[in-house]
C-alpha cells in the first residue's frame, strides 16, 4: 500500500501548515463562485489536500488507510503494473468528480466552500465494496460487523438524504458523487467485476 501512504503523507504536509495558514486555507479551498470568476480551476483538485480541523483529516485519512490497502490489492491483482496508476486515477477522480455538480448548483453562491478528501476516500471505500463486497465492516452505529454491500447501500441512502436537507455543513453530495464515481470507475476498468459482485451478494443473502 505505498501508494496509500503518500497520498497520506501528502495530504497531511499539506493539511496541517493550512490549519493555521488562512491565507494558504483560501487558496486552496473549493469555492465554485471564485472558480467561475477567476477561472481558477486548479481548486477543483487541491481542496482535497486541506481539511478543517485534525479531526476532519485524521478521520478522512483513517478510512482512507483501512480501505487503501484492500484497493492497491485488487488493483495489482487484476491489473497488474498498471494497478498502480488506476488506484491513483480513481482517488484523484474522487477529488473532482465529486465536487462538480456542488459547482453547478453553487458557482453563483459565493458563500459555498468545501475541503477535503472525502469524495476521494468515498471512491475507493466504494471501490473496495464492488471488488469484495461480502467482506465486514465495523461502523459505529451498529454493535456487530455488517457486510460491505449493505454498509455502502446505507451510506449512499443517506448521503443522498443529508444533501437533499443541507443542515450542516459536511459535504454529502461529494460523499455521494464520489461514491458513485468509485463504484462506475472500478467496474468499467473491469466489467466482469459486476458478476462477481452479484455472485458475492448472492452468497451473502
Amino acid at each position: 500500500m505505498i501508494i496509500t501512504w503518500i497520498i497520506i503523507i501528502i495530504t497531511a504536509a499539506v493539511s496541517i501548515p493550512a490549519f493555521g495558514n488562512k491565507e494558504l486555507f483560501s487558496r486552496l479551498r473549493f469555492n465554485p463562485y471564485i472558480i467561475k470568476e477567476t477561472r481558477q480551476w486548479y481548486r477543483f483538485l487541491f481542496y482535497g489536500m486541506i481539511h478543517a480541523d485534525w479531526a476532519h483529516l485524521v478521520i478522512n485519512m483513517f478510512v482512507l488507510y483501512s480501505f487503501g490497502e484492500q484497493v492497491e490489492f485488487f488493483m495489482k491483482l487484476y491489473f497488474g503494473a498498471k494497478g498502480n496508476l488506476y488506484f491513483i486515477i480513481l482517488y484523484i477522480g474522487g477529488i473532482i468528480l465529486s465536487v462538480v455538480p456542488a459547482f453547478e448548483k453553487h458557482k453563483n453562491d459565493s458563500w459555498y466552500n468545501a475541503v477535503g478528501a472525502s469524495g476521494a476516500v468515498s471512491a475507493i471505500v466504494f471501490s473496495s465494496i464492488i471488488f469484495w463486497p461480502s467482506s465486514k465492516i465495523m461502523f459505529l452505529l451498529f454493535p456487530f460487523p455488517i457486510p460491505a454491500a449493505v454498509f455502502g447501500v446505507l451510506y449512499l441512502v443517506y448521503s443522498a438524504y443529508m444533501a437533499r436537507r443541507a443542515s450542516d455543513n459536511i459535504g454529502h453530495d461529494a460523499h455521494f458523487w464520489g461514491a458513485l464515481f468509485g463504484v462506475v470507475f472500478t467496474i468499467a476498468l473491469k466489467p466482469e467485476l459486476a458478476v462477481m459482485f452479484v455472485k458475492q451478494l448472492s452468497e451473502i443473502f
